[in-house]
Formats: structure tokens, sequence, C-alpha cells
């Protein structure tokens, strides 16, 4: 028997993806809670997260040591983060512990106690981590491109600012959850030997009444690109560079273009990046391309380090390796780029647990699932010409920049 999916809206408000897998061992299950740091009232910031953490220390009937019990007791490994438009809870499971772990995800998310002690922990652990950002150099360039990339609202950090998280009361922890938890902003991917109904009856009997069954939470953030150059002047061996361009969504015609112009730009030893400003020139201790998709849109984020004497020539020469990709891609580099995909995904799909985030990407990107074999006929169909009509299109500049390190990049480098 081979895979086979379902997509439902269930009664109750979740949308429910199910890959039934019949030969594999474990469940995968992933909780999607429509709702994140976009949602946070601005001089609450890092609110989101604090939810996050804090929403499984306790319940109605068990204190923080209970719920972890309950999962070890069905060895049930879970973890649980942010992002700017949804909040994620993923868990694996044996297929007979299923319900199991669908009734204790239910219990800490419809009757979490939010203990103060725990509320106040995670507020002291996220201000630490905003202070080890300090000795991060590329997530600290990270965070500050994501402001000016995506604006004030869609580029909030998780971790938020210390005088926002100085503000945050146990009563707006309560307050966010009460209002934008329930089930009408859930959607629940599974994967692995279950069946679709089975999956379906169990999300029925833990979640029905769990807030309106409207759908909520499904409208694009607004990206407020700022194409700017930016400095941050900070005492480091490595200057940092990172820069981005406004990309296409997922859902877009030209999307697996993209996929592939990405592939050719950083994918394996014989990507372009790498190989033309690391291994020939040795211009930085790493280089690499990646996108990210908040929803209706996209953005393509490239990053690199690089001694102060030798950024000027590493920017420089990023640029010219997007500038010339259109004019000079090969055809054996398109081959390879589709190959490295198709392993990409093949290696993913043989994961059940990235299958079950796949089948909830499908979801929140496109309201359908789209199979893994329709993608990959998406992505072998590219051709050269493809790719320059891309470029041609869609052209990578404005800029948006930030450099951070013991030197600024020279105006002559661009």
């Amino acid at each position: 028997m081979t895979e086979s999916t379902t997509h439902q809206h269930l009664e109750n408000g979740i949308e429910l993806a199910c890959a039934t897998l019949p030969h594999r061992r474990a469940v995968a299950i992933e909780f999607r809670l429509l709702a994140g740091t976009v949602d946070e009232p601005a001089d609450r910031l890092g609110l989101a997260r604090v939810v996050e953490e804090t929403v499984s220390k306790g319940t109605a009937t068990r204190d923080a040591r209970g719920v972890s019990d309950a999962f070890d007791a069905i060895g049930s490994p879970h973890t649980s983060w942010t992002e700017r438009e949804s909040i994620h809870f993923s868990c694996l499971a044996l297929p007979e512990y299923v319900d199991a772990a669908v009734g204790l995800h239910a219990e800490f998310l419809r009757t979490a106690g939010f203990p103060q002690n725990f509320v106040d922990v995670a507020l002291e652990l996220g201000r630490q981590e905003l202070q080890s950002l300090e000795d991060d150099p590329q997530a600290l360039a990270d965070r500050h491109l994501g402001r000016q990339a995506y604006g004030p609202v869609l580029g909030r950090h998780p971790l938020g600012e210390p005088e926002t998280l100085d503000r945050i009361t146990r009563d707006d922890v309560c307050a966010f959850w009460r209002s934008l938890f329930g089930a009408g902003r859930m959607q629940v991917a599974v994967a692995g030997p279950v069946e679709a109904e089975s999956v379906a009856d169990c999300l029925r009997r833990h979640f029905d009444g769990f807030g309106p069954p409207q759908p909520e939470g499904r409208d694009p953030h607004t990206v407020e690109f700022r194409p700017i150059r930016t400095h941050v002047e900070k005492e480091t061996e490595q200057v940092q560079i990172a820069l981005a361009f406004q990309g296409l969504p997922k859902g877009h015609p030209q999307y697996y273009v993209q996929v592939v112009v990405l592939a050719v730009l950083t994918a394996g030893m014989s990507s372009r990046l790498f190989t033309e400003v690391r291994e020939k020139q040795g211009l930085v201790y790493w280089v690499s391309a990646w996108p990210e998709f908040p929803r209706g849109s996209g953005m393509v984020f490239v990053g690199a380090s690089s001694r102060p004497e030798h950024c000027d020539r590493a920017y420089a020469t990023i640029l010219r390796e997007l500038e010339r990709l259109p004019n000079d891609i090969t055809l054996e580099e398109l081959d390879r780029a589709k190959t490295q995909i198709d392993v990409d995904l093949v290696i993913r799909g043989d994961r059940t647990q990235a299958r079950s985030r796949e089948l909830a990407d499908d979801l929140f990107h496109h309201g359908e699932l789209i199979p893994t074999a329709q993608k990959l006929a998406r992505v072998k169909a590219v051709t050269l010409e493809d790719i320059r009509r891309y470029f041609n299109e869609h052209p990578w500049q404005p800029l948006s920049v930030v450099t951070l390190g013991p030197r600024k990049i020279r105006e002559a480098a661009e």
C-alpha cells in the first residue's frame, strides 16, 4: 500500500492534513496555531514566545511536572517554536498512543494555567537570550536585516526587546492565549501509519468547543521592504554581510524557477556562491542563500562572513554572481541543481516528521495539499529560458543590506 493523503475542514474549525504511511513505525503530528509575533501588541514584543513556552507548564488538572511525565509515559518527544505568523507544537508517537498525544496537546492548549513562576522564568530566559545575541554576530545581523526587509510588524524578532519584555505580565499572557488560541486558528498535519478518519475523530473528541469554529488568522500581512544599506559597528573578527531582495511567494507560477535559481546559487559545494566566493578566492568563512515565505509573499536572503580586509571584494563578488547568473548559467548547472532538489525532496519525504512538516506548509501557503510528484515535475520542467525570464521579470535589485563588524563596505564595492 502506498501513501494516501487527505485534506479536510472539521466542524470544530480545525483544518486537517493527513498522510497515511502504512510502512512507517511512528506518527508525526504538528499543530500549527495561526497566531505569532505579528499579533503581539507593539509594546509587548516577545509575548507570543512567552505564551508558547509557558502554555504547557500546567493545566487544570496537572502541574508542569505532571504534563512532562504524561508525555514521557507514552514515549512521545515533543517541542514547540514561535514564528512570525504562527506558533507550532509537534510530537512523535507510536500509533497506539496517538490519541493520548493529541489529548495531552488539547489539555494544555485548552486549559493552560500559566503559573506565575513559569512566566517569570520565561521572561528571564528571554532577557538572557537577547543578551546572548550580542555574542552571535550572524544572528544579530539577521535580526537587524529582518526588521529592515520586512518592516516593523513582520520583521519582529521572537525574543522581542528588553524594554518590551519588562512590560509583559501574566495577565498579558493569559489575554493573548484567550483571544488567539482556538480550533478556528488550528491547522494540524499528521503523517504515519494512521487512518485519516480516525485522526479526524480524535481531533473532534479533544477539540470540539475550543473557541469559534470559523477559520481565522489566514490573511497575509504587509511586507514593508526598505531598500537601504545599514552598518552596525561592532568589534568582531569577521564582518557579517546580510542582504535581502523581494522574492516570489509559494503558489506563484514562477516559484519553482526561483527554487532552481537558489539551488544553482547555494546548493552543494559546486554552487555558484560557494565556488566563486569561498573556494576560488577564499574571501569568506561561509556564504549561503535561502528563502523565507510569510503568507502571500517571499524574501530571498544572502549571508556571508568575511575578514575586514576582504569584505569589499566578498560583497562585490556576491553581487557579481547575482548579476551574471541569468546570462551564463549552463545546462550542466541546471541539471545538477534539479538533481539536488530531487534528492532533497525524496530524503525529506522518507522522514516522517519532515513529511508532516511539508503537509503543514502546504496548508499554510496553498490551502491545499500539493503532491510531491507534482512539485518534482515543476522543478524538472524549468529551462534555461525560464531562469532568464525570472530575472528579467523579477530583478534582484533593489537590495536591503546590513553589515555588522569593525568596518563598513565601501560604496565602490557596489
